[in-house]
C-alpha cells in the first residue's frame, strides 16, 4: 500500500482497485511465527488507532482517509462498554456510539480493522470503561475469577461479536475485522489478583476463542496468554519484543506517540524522530504490525474522561490532531517512513535478517532472498554522537539515536532523524461569539445572555441523611462530579472570634478530587488534588456569624480512576471536616448530621436540553454577572465564518461545564501548571523517551479550547449552555477557528532526498516568505533566525519557486544558493516558513 501513496503511474490505479477488494472481503486470517497471513497473503501492516466517541460521525470518513494517506493499512479501535451499555441490558448505539457505522467507514476506505473489544479498555476513559452500575451489583470484583463480573463481561463480549457477526464484519465474513482483543494490560496487574487473576486470564482468553469469530484473538501486555491466543506489546520501544510462544507474530498494539495531559500539568511531548527511530527498530527487528496509540486522540467529551483529571482534549500529540488536521511534521514524516518500510515489506516477510555489527552502538540488519533481493536497516543507538559507518563498501551518515532503511542495500531512502517533511504553524483564530439572528433583536450587535443561579447546597429532597461522611462515588454511583455535602452549627454570641473581629478556620481533609466551600451561601475558598495525588486538603479562614450557620461543601469529582489492582475501590470525598478558633476548642464536624444531594438542579432537569431549558426560570440580563459562582450562563449564537474546525476558548472562565445544542462539549478547567516545571525550550529526541522527558507549557493554562465539531451546530440560533462551579466572565468567551496559517521545512545537502515539499491547505496559497536561510539556520518552525553563515538570495530563490502556488518542491544544493560565510560543503541547510492565504 505504501508504494500506491507514491506513484502517479496508470497501472497504480489496477493495483489500488485490487487491493481495495482484497481489504474490503478480506478473507481468512492466520498467523505464523513471521506474520498474519490473510486470505494466503503475508502481511507486514501499520495501524492506526482511532477511537470513535472522541469524534463525531461526520469526521470519521475525513480521519480515516488522512490515515489512508499517511500510510496506513488498519484502524484500530477499543469498544466502549460504559458508553454502550448504560444499563444492564439497556444499549446505546447512537451517534458518536455507532460502532457499526464506524467500522462500515472503516470498510469503505477498503482498509483493515482492528476490534479492542477488552471489554475493559483503560484508555484514560472513565472507569476503563466498566460500567458504574456493575460495581453495585452485590459480590461484584472486577477483572478477576468473579463470577458477576464474568458473567456481564461474557454477556457484553457476546453481544458484541454477535453485532459484528449480523453486519459480516469479520474477515472471515469477508468483512474488515482482522484481530479481535480479549482484555487489555491484565498482565501488569494479574499477580495482585493470586490465583483469581490467572483463573481470569486463562478464562478470558477461553471464552474469547469460543466465540468462533473465525479470526485470531490477541491479549496485550499478557505473559501467559494460552494458544491459539497471540501476546503483545504496549510501550514507546517495543523492538526488543518476544511473544512468549515461537510461533506468534511480533505485533505492537500500543506505540504511544505522545502522552496524555492532565488538568493543572505540563504538556508532554515527543518528538517525530524518536516515533519513527522506534518504528523503524520495531520493524528492523522482526516487527509485523504496528499500531499507533493515538493516531487521533480525539476528545473526551462530555464526562467520558477518567484518570482522575484527564483533561477534555485526547489530543495526544498523535499524527493527526484532537481537530483532525495533520500534526506536521509528524504526520509527514511517518508517512515517509510508512513508505519506505513498504518498499522493503516483501523482503522482510520473507526471508531471515543477518545481522551484521558496525560499531559499538551501530549495527544492520540484512534482509536478502535466492534472487538478489536485498533490503537493509542500519542503526545508531547511541543517544549522544552521530557516525559515520561503511556498509558493503560505501559510507553512510547515521545521526544518533537513528535508522537509515536502504530498500536495496544500498540507496538510503529514509532516515528517522532526518526530517524533510513540512511542519505548520496552526493558530487559533478568534472571534467573538455572534448573536443569533433568531434571538437578537434587528441589526443588533449585542449578545443577549440569560443566566440561572443553582443553590448553594441541599435543593429539593435530600438523597441521604447521615452522621458520617459518606464516600462520594459511593453516593453518586457516578450520576453526576457534584455532591452537596450541608450540614449546619450553632455560634453562641459570646464566641470570642466574634468580638475580635477573628475568623475561625476551617480544615478539611478529602481523598479527592476538588471542593467547592460555601457557609451561608457565600463561597469561601476552593481546593483541589491533581493527577499525581488525588486526596487534598482545605485550611482557610471563614465568616460565621451569631445564631445558625450552614456549610455546604460541594465535592467534585473529575472522573474516575482507570486502571490499576482493584480501581474500581478506590475512594473519594470527604474524610475530615473541623473547625478550628471556637471558645471550647476544635469541632469536628465528622460526625456531625450530613444531608446529601447528588447533582445540581440544573443538571437534574436538563436546562442544558432544548426539551428541559423551559423548566427553570432563566433570567435574561444586560449585565452579564462576572466572577459569580454555581451560575449557568444561557445565549444563543450563530456559527463560526468558515469551515475551519472550532474550539471554545475558555482562558477567562474558572471550572464547569459547557453543552452545545444539548451536546456535551465537556468539563473545562484551564487550570495552569506550575511555572517552575520541568519544561524544555527544545526537545532533544535522542535517547529513551518518558513522559517528562520534553515537557511544554509550564505555567500557562493545560487546556484553553475545547472542541466543538462543526456537525453540532446549525446554521443559526444554537444555544451554548455553560455552568460555572466558581466564577468566571463569559463575556470573554470565544470561538476560535483552527487554521493553518503557514508551513515550514527544512533540509540539509547530505539528505538522501535533499528536496523540500511546501504545500498549504487545500483553497490557501503561498502568500509570502516569511523566512527563508540556505547555510545555518537556527530554530524551528515559527521562530528561524540566520545563523553566522546565510545566502542574502534565499528568499527570492524561493519566492521564484513558490509564490502564489498552492505547493511548491526547491532542492537544496549549491547549485540553487550561493552561501556566505565561512560554511562547509556537504553540511549546508536550507530552513523556510511561507504564509499560507486564501
Amino acid at each position: 500500500m505504501g508504494k500506491l501513496f507514491y506513484s502517479s503511474s496508470s497501472c497504480c490505479l489496477l493495483f489500488f482497485l485490487l487491493l481495495f477488494f482484497e481489504l474490503g472481503s478480506a478473507g481468512n486470517v492466520t498467523y505464523d511465527a513471521r506474520s498474519l497471513i490473510v486470505d494466503g497473503q503475508r502481511k507486514l501492516l501499520i495501524s492506526a488507532s482511532i477511537h470513535y466517541p472522541r469524534s463525531v460521525p461526520a469526521m470519521w470518513p475525513g480521519l480515516v482517509q488522512t490515515a489512508k494517506e499517511g500510510g496506513v493499512d488498519v484502524i484500530e479501535t477499543y469498544v466502549f462498554w460504559n458508553g454502550h451499555e448504560i444499563a444492564p441490558s439497556v444499549y446505546n448505539f447512537e451517534g458518536r456510539f455507532d460502532l457499526v457505522k464506524f467500522v462500515k467507514t472503516v470498510q469503505q476506505a477498503g482498509m483493515y480493522c482492528i476490534l479492542r473489544i477488552g471489554p475493559f479498555v483503560a484508555a484514560e476513559w472513565n472507569y476503563g470503561g466498566v460500567p458504574v452500575w456493575l460495581h453495585y451489583i452485590p459480590g461484584t470484583v472486577f477483572r478477576t475469577d468473579n463470577e458477576n463480573f464474568k458473567f456481564y463481561m461474557q454477556r457484553f463480549m457476546t453481544y458484541i461479536v454477535d453485532l459484528m457477526k449480523k453486519e459480516k464484519l469479520f474477515a472471515s465474513q469477508g468483512g474488515p475485522i482482522i484481530l479481535s482483543q480479549v482484555e487489555n494490560e491484565y498482565g501488569y496487574y494479574e499477580q495482585g489478583y493470586g490465583e483469581g487473576g490467572t483463573r481470569y486470564a486463562q478464562w478470558a482468553a477461553k471464552m474469547a476463542v469460543a466465540q468462533d469469530t473465525g479470526v485470531p484473538w490477541i491479549m496485550c501486555q499478557q505473559y501467559d496468554a494460552p494458544d491459539p491466543v497471540i501476546d503483545t506489546c504496549n510501550g514507546f520501544y517495543c523492538d526488543t519484543f518476544k511473544p512468549t510462544a515461537p510461533h506468534r507474530p511480533k505485533i505492537w498494539t500500543e506505540n504511544w506517540p505522545g502522552w496524555f495531559q492532565l488538568f493543572g500539568a505540563p504538556n508532554p511531548h515527543r518528538p517525530a524522530e524518536d516515533v519513527a527511530f522506534a518504528v523503524a527498530r520495531f520493524f528492523q527487528k522482526g516487527g509485523t504490525v504496528n499500531n499507533y496509540y493515538m493516531y487521533h486522540g480525539g476528545t473526551n467529551f462530555g464526562r467520558t474522561a477518567g484518570g482522575p483529571f484527564i483533561t477534555t482534549s485526547y489530543d495526544y500529540e498523535a499524527p493527526v490532531d484532537e481537530y483532525g488536521l495533520p500534526n506536521l511534521p509528524k504526520w509527514g514524516h511517518l508517512k515517509e517512513l510508512h513508505r519506505a518500510i513498504k518498499l522493503c515489506e516483501n523482503l522482510l516477510l520473507t526471508s531471515n535478517p543477518v545481522n551484521i555489527s558496525l560499531g559499538p552502538s551501530q549495527e544492520a540488519d540484512v534482509y536478502a532472498d535466492a534472487s538478489g533481493g536485498c533490503a537493509a536497516f542500519l542503526a545508531n543507538t547511541d543517544d549522544k554522537n552521530d557516525v559515520t559507518v561503511t556498509f558493503r563498501n560505501a559510507s553512510y551518515h547515521l545521526p544518533a539515536w537513528s535508522v537509515s532503511i536502504l530498500p536495496d542495500c544500498k540507496t538510503e531512502v529514509y532516515n528517522s532523524a532526518k526530517v524533510t517533511s513540512q511542519a505548520s504553524v496552526v493558530k487559533m483564530v478568534p472571534e467573538d461569539l455572534k448573536p443569533s439572528v433568531q434571538s437578537s433583536k434587528k441589526d443588533s450587535k449585542t449578545l443577549n445572555w440569560e443566566v440561572f443561579v443553582e443553590k448553594a447546597g441541599i435543593w429539593g429532597e435530600a438523597d441521604l441523611v447521615k452522621s458520617s461522611l459518606e464516600d462520594h462515588v459511593n453516593v453518586t454511583k457516578d450520576a453526576s462530579d457534584y455532591l452537596w455535602y450541608t450540614t449546619s452549627i450553632t455560634v453562641g454570641e459570646d464566641e470570642v472570634f466574634l468580638k475580635q473581629g477573628r475568623s475561625p478556620v476551617l480544615m478539611i481533609d478529602s481523598k479527592g478530587h476538588a471542593i467547592h466551600v460555601f457557609v451561608n451561601g457565600q463561597l469561601q475558598g476552593s481546593a483541589s488534588g491533581n493527577g499525581t495525588v488525588f486526596p487534598f486538603k482545605f485550611k482557610k479562614p471563614i465568616t460565621l456569624k451569631a445564631g445558625k450557620n450552614e456549610i455546604s461543601l460541594l465535592g467534585i469529582t473529575v472522573g474516575l480512576p482507570t486502571a490499576g489492582p482493584r480501581y474500581e475501590w478506590i475512594p473519594a470525598g470527604l474524610t475530615s471536616v473541623v473547625i478550628k478558633g471556637l471558645n471550647n476548642g476544635p469541632l469536628d464536624l465528622s460526625k456531625n448530621t450530613w444531608t446529601y444531594k447528588i447533582g445540581l438542579e440544573g443538571e437534574k432537569l436538563a436546562i442544558y436540553t432544548q426539551g428541559g431549558m423551559n423548566r427553570v426560570n432563566w433570567v435574561a440580563t444586560a449585565n452579564v454577572p462576572k466572577m459569580q459562582p454555581l451560575i449557568w450562563y444561557k445565549t444563543i449564537v450563530d456559527p463560526p465564518t468558515g469551515d475551519e474546525p472550532v474550539g471554545l476558548d475558555m482562558l477567562y472562565m474558572g471550572k464547569g461545564l459547557a453543552w452545545l445544542n444539548g451536546e456535551e462539549i465537556g468539563r473545562y478547567w484551564p487550570r495552569k501548571s506550575p511555572k517552575n516545571g520541568k519544561c524544555v525550550e527544545q526537545c532533544d529526541y535522542r535517547g529513551k523517551f518518558m513522559p517528562d522527558k520534553c515537557l511544554t507549557g509550564c505555567g500557562k493554562p493545560t487546556q484553553r479550547w475545547y472542541h466543538v465539531p462543526r456537525s453540532w451546530f446549525m446554521p443559526s440560533g444554537n444555544t451554548l449552555v455553560i455552568f460555572e462551579e466558581r466564577g468566571g466572565d463569559p463575556t470573554k468567551i470565544k470561538f476560535s477557528r483552527r487554521r493553518t496559517s503557514g508551513v515550514c521545512a527544512s533540509a540539509s545537502e547530505d539528505y538522501s532526498s535533499a528536496t523540500l515539499h511546501l504545500k498549504c491547505p487545500e483553497g490557501t496559497h503561498i502568500s509570502k516568505v516569511k523566512f527563508a536561510s540556505f547555510g545555518t539556520p537556527r530554530g524551528a518552525c515559527g521562530s528561524y533566525q540566520t545563523g553566522d553563515c546565510h545566502d542574502p538570495n534565499s528568499v527570492s530563490a524561493v519566492e521564484k519557486e513558490c509564490a502564489k502556488r498552492n505547493e511548491c518542491k526547491i532542492q537544496v544544493s549549491a547549485q540553487k544558493f550561493s552561501s556566505k560565510g565561512n560554511c562547509s560543503a556537504g553540511k549546508r541547510k536550507l530552513a523556510v516558513e511561507v504564509i499560507c492565504s486564501s
